[in-house]
């Protein structure tokens, strides 16, 4: 599951890391290239809850199998793009079949790990995301180097047919050949429903603490070419630092959240306090912008990708923590989904913004919003940890 979240972050990030040359080379302007970002992310936003209720019913075997398979195609796809219709197309079909990403890394982790490590699988399965965002830049700049930006896109589409015949055999695995059993009764934990609010503070939480991810994957090369100078090579060069943060977040925050949990502490409360520690880490994105030291600005986008994984993991594990195992696909779907719909509304705007060289102005948003889905999700659980949601690992 790590490998398949990694090659799907390749995948997408392909495209935001060559944005420079292919937006010269196709004329197309960082307000059309943000209309592209937001037809992956509205699919993506869709696709989000249908997989994980799919993954949830039939099991994650046969249903990334098919998902991956799609992507793949979709990815391979962008090689024949030449406009912003066709580059559209190939972005929203690529975003469907990725919908099954965490989806599936979620399931997978609630149905074959102990409650007290399902934090820490979580963000193993979630942490190829960032480790593909690390990795894209060494991999795929020599190739769109030597061969054009074209076949850096039928490279993604071959590893993921890599991937799947790696899947054929690992999941063989009977945990994982098996269609999830049903254990809502026997747990005690309440089924995830859109009438709890929760559910909705789950979601603002997550959708909004980690919108700095998609400013910085999709617009940080765009900044990094036009308001510093950088080449394509050097952004090449340099764009995997920021993810790395974003990959050391997940395991630090995942270790910290199921210490939380073995230590029996109410949910609310114990990632209450974490996420207000990550709410904190966010807000000094805003000051990229203004400083005119390339490495400090680094510094800064480095620890905003930290921050934002904190959002993702804290929130996803407190809803393992408060909702049935029954609905783990649905939940990562949900709280993905509900990202990539705020990445549509959001990156034609920075896309405007940045056509515009406000990127003062595109910063500044981006790093107000966690602050705003903490305080939504704290509004709606603040005090309720003591209203029968245990922390206990049978709910």
């Amino acid at each position: 599951m790590l490998l398949v979240s990694l090659i799907s972050y390749i995948d997408r990030n392909t495209l935001a890391l060559l944005a420079p040359t292919i937006l010269k080379e196709t004329g197309l302007s960082v307000e059309q290239y943000g209309y592209i970002i937001s037809a992956f992310s509205v699919a993506y936003t869709i696709a989000n809850p249908v997989w994980g209720r799919w993954l949830d019913r039939i099991g994650v075997r046969w249903g990334m199998s098919l998902s991956v398979a799609l992507w793949s195609a979709a990815s391979a796809a962008h090689a024949l793009a030449g406009g912003l219709a066709s580059f559209a197309t190939a972005r929203a079909a690529l975003g469907f079949g990725e919908g099954a990403t965490f989806p599936g890394g979620m399931r997978t982790a609630v149905q074959t790990l102990p409650p007290d490590k399902q934090s820490r699988g979580i963000a193993i399965a979630y942490s190829g995301g960032s480790l593909g965002a690390i990795i894209t830049p060494v991999i795929v700049t020599p190739i769109a180097h030597w061969w054009g930006w074209r076949a850096a896109f039928l490279f993604t589409g071959a590893i993921g047919v890599v991937w799947l015949i790696l899947w054929q055999f690992v999941s063989r695995r009977p945990a994982l050949r098996r269609k999830p059993d049903r254990q809502a009764a026997a747990s005690g934990r309440r089924p995830a429903r859109f009438s709890d609010a929760r559910i909705w503070s789950f979601m603002c939480a997550y959708a909004w603490g980690a919108l700095p991810l998609a400013l910085v994957i999709y617009g940080g090369a765009i900044f990094l070419n036009r308001s510093l100078g950088a080449s394509q090579l050097q952004i090449g060069h340099v764009l995997w630092i920021p993810p790395l943060g974003w990959e050391i977040g997940y395991f630090l925050w995942g270790w910290l959240a199921d210490r939380q949990v073995a230590a029996g502490r109410p949910p609310q409360r114990a990632f209450g306090a974490l996420l207000g520690a990550a709410t904190v880490l966010s807000a000094p994105l805003a000051l990229a912008p203004w400083i005119g030291s390339f490495w400090l600005v680094m510094a800064l986008l480095f620890l905003s990708m930290f921050a934002a994984s904190g959002f993702i993991i804290l929130t996803v594990a407190w809803a393992a923590r408060v909702y049935s195992s029954d609905d783990a696909g649905l939940i990562a779907g949900l709280g993905a989904g509900a990202w990539s719909l705020m990445v549509a509304v959001a990156m034609p705007v920075f896309g405007r913004l940045f056509d515009r060289g406000r990127f003062d102005a595109g910063f500044a948003l981006a790093a107000v919003f966690p602050a705003a889905g903490y305080l939504v999700w704290w509004a709606v659980n603040y005090g309720v940890g003591k209203s029968g949601i245990s922390a206990t690992p049978n709910g």
